[in-house]
């Protein structure tokens, strides 16, 4: 099974444009070493890189689908595009689905919470159906389902008390996360680009896989706050810090997970720095930092 990392940061990417936060003047300028990304998704294919499913379409789909060969339609017309799988309703996990309008059709995988919200909510999927076919495939927790030749996926719920902000969404399944599982190696991939607390249930979901793509939005949880940017916190936002008592890395490092890698990172991160205190602790524990075009072998 193969993985592309497609975009690594959180909604807005690095930089992003309204923010002179340190990491982004440092990209700017080139004062610190750091590299720009764009809003995460993740692209999986079983080994004949033949066939790719999403997981999220980001609102950069275009220019990251342009940078990946292995997207690119085969005679002029038919692409190598299968599916989108939606952990979501985020707006940077789904606005990318508009600028796929041009397609013969769409299949789009999501919990019944996430179809809901942008069916009714934020009207994506209602939009999107003006231009081309979608074909929703409901997305239900624990169920184990084949995704074309040599892949399968199960999701699992991932609780939140994160504000709604369109009517419509159940409380459950309003976030998922996906085991992606090769079926002749059994080697598997969990993507988890958003979680607010990582109980005991979500940590034993981890058990097994292979690699760890994880919610990597924040280092400090008063980090937004602390900069004068916002007044919430990471886990007002939904997500996890990565520091601290109960923080991911506190809860991830012990882990025995080949790889564990850190996606879905906010501007603010001071993890986007290359030479930063913290991207060295990140790597003292045995995790890693994402970065666009990251291929992972599984």
């Amino acid at each position: 099974m193969w993985v592309r990392v497609l975009g690594s940061a959180a909604g807005g990417g690095f930089p992003q444009w309204n923010c002179a936060c340190p990491q982004c003047r440092a990209v700017r300028n080139g004062s610190r070493p750091c590299t720009p990304r764009s809003q995460s998704s993740i692209a999986i294919s079983s080994n004949d890189r033949q066939q790719w499913f999403l997981i999220n379409a980001s609102p950069d789909i275009q220019s990251q689908i342009e940078s990946f060969p292995g997207l690119h339609p085969d005679d002029g017309s038919v692409g190598r595009l299968q599916a989108v799988l939606l952990t979501d309703a985020e707006l940077d996990h789904t606005l990318g689905l508009l600028l796929m309008r041009e397609g013969r059709g769409l299949e789009v995988h999501a919990t019944e919470s996430v179809y809901e919200t942008l069916s009714t909510g934020t009207g994506i999927l209602r939009t999107l159906e003006a231009y081309c076919p979608v074909t929703w495939r409901p997305v239900i927790p624990g169920a184990e389902v084949l995704l074309g030749e040599g892949l399968s996926y199960s999701a699992f719920d991932v609780p939140t008390e994160k504000r709604m902000r369109f009517p419509g969404a159940a409380s459950e399944g309003r976030v998922v996360g996906y085991r992606v599982t090769d079926t002749t190696s059994g080697r598997s991939l969990v993507y988890l680009p958003c979680v607010q607390q990582l109980t005991p249930d979500l940590l034993e979901e981890l058990t097994g896989s292979s690699a760890l793509l994880v919610d990597g939005t924040c280092w400090h949880d008063d980090e937004m706050p602390s900069l004068g940017l916002a007044s919430k916190t990471s886990r007002d936002m939904g997500h996890v810090p990565i520091s601290g008592p109960g923080g991911s890395l506190e809860l991830l490092s012990p882990l025995p997970i080949d790889r564990k890698i850190y996606t879905h990172i906010n501007n603010t991160n001071p993890i986007l720095l290359d030479d930063s205190p913290e991207r060295m602790d990140l790597h003292r524990h045995g995790l890693e930092v994402a970065v666009d075009g990251l291929e992972i072998e599984i």
